[in-house]
C-alpha cells in the first residue's frame, strides 16, 4: 500500500511538471493550423464513454491526431473534430489531471505539437467507511455518568471523497436512547450519560450514522452504519430487602418493608419459631444475579434478651418467657456477607397478651343466602328463605363468659364477589350479573391471638324479579340511610314549624314572665319593689296595723253585706252597683299598668308602691269579684295574705313621694267610686283591702 502510494505521488507529480511546461509553451502553439477554445478543460469523474474533452479547430491543409507519446494518450480519441474521452474516469482512481498531446500536420512537411490538460472534477460520489461495521463492548451496571464507553478510534469513519462527515447515534432498544451519547456531531466518541439499572434493561443495540454531508434541500447524502452491540453486567449496587416490600419510586430501585409483627402469650415460653404477619422475615439480595449471601441480627429493642434470630434463616424464637406484658419492638439487621455496608434494617412489633386457650368457632357449618342479580355493590345478602332477614354470621370464642369476642373480625377467603363485615354480614362486593350458585368460606379471626375459625357460606344468585311489589322490596343500606334523612329533615320542619306556633301563640306570656322574673330577682331594675311579700305576715289577733303594708284578703261570704237592702253605706263607704264594681275592676288594672310605665320612665327615683294582691276568684261564678276596701282588718276572721313591704329601709324622700302619689290615687278613686260598697250576684267573692301609712314620727 505505501508503495503504490508513493509511485502514485511520483506520478502525480511528473504529470503536474510536465502540464506545467506544456501550460507555458500552449500561447506559442496556439497560433499554427489547429487550436482549441481552452487548452486546459475540466471532466467531471465517472463520465461516459465517449464525454467530448473540447472541439479543435483545423485549417485548411492541416491534419490532427493524437501524439502516441502522450501520456494519457490512450484515454482519448479524435471523432471528426472532437476530442473524446473512450472511457470514464474516476478521481480517486486515477490521477486528477490528464495529458494529452495533438499533432497539428501540413503535408508531410511541417508539423507541430498542441498540448491540452484535462482537469477531472473530484464528485461526492463514494460513502463513508467505518474500520468495523459491527462492534460489541460489554460495561458494568455501576459504569459512572460520563464516562466513555467507545472510543472516537473505533468508531471513526474515512470518505474517499475527503468530505467531512457528520455523525449522529440512535438505538434500536424502546426507551434506552437516552443513556447513551456522542460528544459531539463531527466527535463519535460514545458516553454514558445516564446512570444504568440492571432492573430495566441489561442489553441494547446502538447504531452510529456517518453522513458526508448535512441534511439539506437537493443535497446528496452518502451515509454508513455501525452497528453496537451493549451488554450491561450487574454490579452490587443495592442492599438487601426485606419481603414483602413496595416499591416508592418508577425507577424501582427503591423497595421499603412493612412491619413484621407476632404476638406470644405471657409467661409463656414457644419452642417454636414465631408466626409472624405479613410472612417471615425474610431478606433477599436485590441484585439477584449476584445474590450476595444474606445473614441476620437483632440488633435493638430485645429487652432482657427474650429473643433470638437465626442468623441463616431469619427465624424468629424465644430465649425466655416474657414477664411484662408490654411489646417488643425489634429491629432486625439484614447484611450481606461481602460487604457489610450493604445492610437493612426491619421492625418486628412482639406483642405479650394473656394466653388464649380456644380459637374462635362457628356454631353452624354451613349458611345458606340468596340474593338477587343486578343490585349495586355493599348489598345485602339476606337469609335463605327469609327475604327480609339478612345473612349474619356469628362466630363464639370459649376464652369469654358470654362467648363473645369482641376481637373477632370476619372475612371471605376464596370469593372476590361478596364481602363480611366486623358485624359478620355478608355483602355484595360487585354488581352480579348472572344467576348461580356461590360457595365460599367465612373466616372469623381473633385480631389479637391470631387465631381464626371458618364456616362454609352459600349464596343463591337469582334472577330479579319482573316486578316487586312494595311489601316484597328488598332495601338496600343505601335505601335505609336516605330514608332516614328524609325523615330527619321532616322532623326538623315540624319542629321549626311547632316552635314557631308556640311562639305566636304564648310569646308575650312568655316574655311578661321572664321579664317578672327578671324584675324579682334584680332588685336595681325599674320594676316596683313594693311588690314583695312578707315572708312572715303579722297576723296578730289585736288587729294592729303595720307600718306600712297592704292586706288583700279574699272572703268566701256571698252574702255579708247582702243583709240589708237598704243600708247605702259600711265603714263610711257608699255601696256601689256590680257593673261599677267590673269597672272599677278595670280601672284598678289600667292603673296599675301606668303606675309600671311610670316607674320605668323614670329611672333617678324610685318610688314606694304599695300593691294590691288580688285573690283567686270564686270558683263558684267566676264571672263576677268584688272589690272591698276597709282601714282595718282582722286576720283572724278571714282569709288575708299579707306582704310586709319593709318601708323601714327607704329614705324620708320616698315615704313623702310615696305618700304624695297615694293622696292621688284616692282622690281619683273618690271621685269615681262615692260610697262603695258593691252587691254581687250569688256566688261572687268580695276582697277586703287595708291600706295604710306609717306615721311621720314612725318614719
Amino acid at each position: 500500500t505505501g508503495i503504490s502510494s508513493t509511485t502514485q505521488l511520483t506520478m502525480g507529480v511528473s504529470h503536474w511538471l510536465l502540464a506545467s511546461v506544456l501550460f507555458l509553451l500552449l500561447p506559442v502553439t496556439a497560433q499554427q493550423g489547429c487550436s482549441v477554445p481552452s487548452s486546459n478543460p475540466s471532466v467531471p469523474e465517472n463520465n461516459p464513454p465517449g464525454y467530448v474533452v473540447t472541439t479543435i479547430s483545423v485549417e485548411a491543409n492541416f491534419t490532427v491526431a493524437i501524439d502516441s507519446s502522450s501520456p494519457d494518450g490512450d484515454y482519448f480519441t479524435i471523432q471528426g473534430y472532437e476530442l473524446q474521452l473512450i472511457r470514464s474516469v474516476d478521481y480517486e482512481a486515477s490521477d486528477t489531471v490528464l495529458l494529452v498531446t495533438l499533432t497539428c500536420k501540413k503535408g508531410d512537411v511541417e508539423s507541430y505539437s498542441l498540448p491540452i490538460i484535462v482537469t477531472i472534477i473530484n464528485l461526492n460520489d463514494n460513502s463513508p467507511v467505518f474500520k468495523e461495521t459491527s462492534l460489541t463492548r460489554v460495561i458494568p451496571e455501576d459504569t459512572k455518568v460520563n464516562a466513555t464507553v467507545v472510543a472516537r478510534e473505533d468508531v471513526s469513519a474515512s470518505d474517499a471523497d475527503l468530505d467531512t462527515i457528520y455523525y449522529k447515534l440512535d438505538s434500536m432498544v424502546q426507551n434506552t436512547s437516552d443513556y447513551f451519547a456522542i460528544k459531539g456531531v463531527n466527535n463519535p466518541e460514545i458516553y454514558l450519560q445516564k446512570a444504568l439499572n440492571y432492573e430495566k434493561f441489561n442489553s441494547t443495540t446502538l447504531l452510529l450514522y456517518a453522513m458526508d454531508n448535512t441534511e439539506g434541500t437537493n443535497v446528496t447524502i452518502h451515509t454508513a452504519t455501525a452497528t453496537i452491540s451493549i451488554i450491561i453486567e450487574q454490579a452490587d449496587t443495592r442492599p438487601p430487602w426485606f419481603l414483602p416490600c413496595t416499591f416508592v419510586d418508577t425507577d424501582r430501585s427503591i423497595c421499603i418493608s412493612s412491619t413484621y409483627a407476632g404476638r406470644v402469650n405471657m409467661s409463656e415460653m414457644s419452642t417454636a419459631p414465631l408466626t409472624l404477619e405479613p410472612g417471615p422475615i425474610y431478606a433477599i439480595d436485590p441484585d439477584y444475579i449476584l445474590n450476595e449471601k444474606i445473614v441476620y441480627s437483632i440488633v435493638g429493642g430485645n429487652a432482657d434478651n427474650v429473643f433470638s434470630v437465626d442468623a441463616d434463616t431469619g427465624n424468629l424464637t424465644m430465649n425466655k418467657v416474657a414477664s411484662s406484658p408490654n411489646s417488643y419492638l425489634l429491629q432486625v439487621m439484614a447484611t450481606q456477607v461481602n460487604n457489610k455496608q450493604k445492610y437493612s434494617i426491619a421492625n418486628v412489633e412482639i406483642q405479650v397478651i394473656n394466653k388464649s386457650d380456644h380459637a374462635p368457632y362457628f356454631e353452624s357449618r354451613m349458611y345458606a343466602g340468596t340474593v338477587f342479580v343486578g343490585l349495586d355493590p355493599r348489598s345485602f345478602v339476606f337469609q335463605a328463605g327469609d327475604s327480609s332477614s339478612p345473612l349474619m354470621i356469628a362466630a363464639l370464642d370459649d376464652d369469654f363468659p358470654d362467648k363473645a369476642n369482641p376481637n373477632i373480625e370476619y372475612y371471605i377467603r376464596n370469593n372476590t364477589n361478596f364481602i363480611a363485615t366486623k358485624d359478620g354480614l355478608i355483602l355484595t362486593n360487585v354488581m352480579l350479573q348472572s344467576p348461580g350458585t356461590a360457595v365460599m368460606e367465612a373466616v372469623a379471626k381473633d385480631t389479637v391471638s391470631l387465631q381464626e375459625g371458618s364456616t362454609v357460606v352459600t349464596v343463591e344468585i337469582t334472577a330479579a324479579k319482573a316486578e316487586t311489589s312494595s311489601s316484597d322490596k328488598i332495601y338496600t343500606a343505601q335505601d335505609m340511610g336516605i330514608l332516614g334523612g328524609i325523615l330527619a329533615a321532616l322532623l326538623l320542619i315540624a319542629l321549626v314549624f311547632l316552635g314557631l306556633m308556640i311562639y305566636k301563640q304564648y310569646g308575650k306570656t312568655v316574655k311578661f314572665l321572664i321579664n317578672k322574673k327578671f324584675s324579682k330577682d334584680f332588685p336595681g331594675s325599674y320594676d316596683n319593689q313594693a311588690y314583695k311579700q312578707d315572708e312572715h305576715p303579722d297576723l296578730s289577733a289585736n288587729g294592729q296595723e303595720s307600718p306600712t303594708y297592704i292586706n288583700v284578703t279574699q272572703i268566701q261570704q256571698p252574702s255579708l253585706f247582702l243583709a240589708s237592702s237598704n243600708e247605702q253605706e259600711i265603714n263610711g263607704l257608699p255601696q256601689t252597683s256590680p257593673a261599677s264594681a267590673i269597672t272599677f275592676d278595670q280601672k284598678v288594672e289600667e292603673e296599675e299598668e301606668e303606675e309600671e310605665e311610670k316607674v320605668e320612665e323614670d329611672s333617678k327615683h324610685e318610688k314606694e308602691v304599695k300593691s294590691i294582691l288580688k285573690t283567686d276568684r270564686n270558683e263558684g261564678d267566676p264571672g263576677y269579684k268584688a272589690v272591698w276596701f276597709k282601714t282595718d282588718v282582722d286576720p283572724s276572721g278571714e282569709n288575708v295574705e299579707v306582704i310586709n313591704d319593709d318601708a323601714a329601709d327607704y329614705d324620708d324622700d320616698s315615704d313623702q313621694d310615696l305618700q304624695e302619689n297615694e293622696k292621688e290615687e284616692e282622690d281619683d278613686k273618690d271621685d269615681h267610686y262615692r260610697g262603695l260598697g258593691m252587691s254581687l250576684a250569688s256566688g261572687s267573692s268580695s276582697v277586703s283591702v287595708n291600706m295604710s301609712t306609717r306615721d311621720d314620727s314612725d318614719a
